[in-house]
């Protein structure tokens, strides 16, 4: 399962996000820095309103939704890539994460404090962007160096290793410039060439803007809010999304029917988790296939690309290896023609083969023989 880490300075509310995310009570949450020591790591289920109708139409109770792993990482503080606070600890933890969701504190609190002593949510993000590009710096060229010795031999291994410094010496020099590593323009094969960098500032990043309980409303016209889309869309080509650590650390504890309520009370239809852990799903490359039966309708995660065997072989390795062909169609058809019968009557079934790239939202039925 891959993972999300969720970082910040201290005090921005990532630990009452988590809690929220989650559903718990792992995660400290208090106003001093460093409350977080050792990640939490709690699984997330990604609410998807397809589910549902499937499992209607299929005729079942039974409901299975897909999932992601959140970690809530320490706080990180200016001059962790040089040990300040707890420096490599947390930037070993972002190491172990597959895209990064930074937590923004977007609100005034004269109560909690924030490290910096002033709120600026813009120089937030550059601090750990500048410590995640600092730490990248110092490992790219402890790797050049190990590179270039490599590079002096005469095998296959030299050949590969100068394809590897001069990619890695482009990041350098994009790093030195002030620029992530993500933002880098690449090809496909030089960013494979990359991978084994594992550069902290290379990972997809999602910034949450953290807003007090009464601004959840109007958050489409803070101006806190609207400067960080804007820098990161502008800086990062990343996407911002607004929540309300604190509401949605209060709708956990409530029934469905009081959370709307309490929802309708601050002026806003629903909760901002959603949006956010679909935006998250989406960071890390997921897509949503489903199955559909009389036991249960679930939803079945699979990368963006995957063909249909790669999807097959996510429910078992078998109906991959022995993989025949897959019926398919789109959820929202099989929805509207009433099911897996109907839809075969109709002929609204395609039979796709091992190249079929599965789309996002198909129903499938894997046919196989091992």
């Amino acid at each position: 399962m891959l993972r999300a880490g969720i970082v910040g300075l201290p005090n921005v509310g990532k630990s009452t996000l988590f809690n929220a995310l989650t559903r718990t009570r792992k995660a400290e949450s208090a106003n001093y820095p460093f409350c977080t020591i050792e990640p939490n790591v709690g699984i997330v289920t990604v609410p998807d309103e397809r589910l549902q109708p499937i499992a209607t139409t299929a005729g079942t109770p039974t409901l299975v939704p897909a999932a992601i792993e959140l970690v809530d990482i320490a706080g990180l503080v200016k001059g962790a890539a040089s040990g300040e606070g707890l420096g490599n600890k947390f930037l070993a933890h972002i190491r172990q994460v597959d895209a990064i969701v930074q937590v923004v504190r977007c609100f005034e609190d004269t109560n909690i404090v924030h490290v910096e002593d002033h709120l600026h949510p813009i120089a937030d993000i550059e601090t750990i962007q500048t410590e995640l590009m600092l730490a990248d710096m110092e490992s790219l060229a402890r790797q050049v160096e190990r590179l270039e010795r490599v590079a002096k031999g005469g095998d296959t291994s030299a050949k590969a290793a100068k394809a590897q410094i001069e990619i890695a010496k482009r990041l350098l020099g994009h790093l030195e410039a002030g620029k992530p590593a993500l933002t880098l323009e690449m090809t496909d094969e030089e960013r494979a060439v990359a991978q084994p960098f594992f550069l902290l500032s290379m990972k997809p990043t999602l910034y949450a803007c953290n807003v007090a309980e009464d601004d959840l409303a109007t958050a489409d016209t803070n101006p806190l809010v609207a400067e960080v889309r804007h820098w990161v869309a502008t800086h990062h080509g990343a996407e911002a999304v607004t929540v309300s650590a604190q509401i949605e650390s209060e709708l956990a504890e409530l029934p469905l029917e009081e959370a709307t309520e309490y929802l309708a009370s601050h002026g806003v239809a629903e909760s901002g988790v959603g949006s956010l852990i679909r935006s998250i799903y989406h960071l890390l490359g997921l897509r949503t296939y489903f199955t559909a039966g009389e036991k249960e309708a679930r939803a079945w995660t699979i990368h963006a690309g995957d063909t249909a065997p790669e999807a097959a072989a996510v429910i078992h390795s078998d109906l991959a290896r022995g993989f025949i062909k897959a019926e398919t169609i789109a959820w929202d058809e099989f929805v509207r023609v009433g099911g897996w019968a109907r839809a075969r009557e109709g002929g609204n079934v395609r039979q796709e083969g091992k190249e079929y790239l599965v789309a996002d939202g198909d129903v499938i039925l894997f046919k196989f023989n091992v």
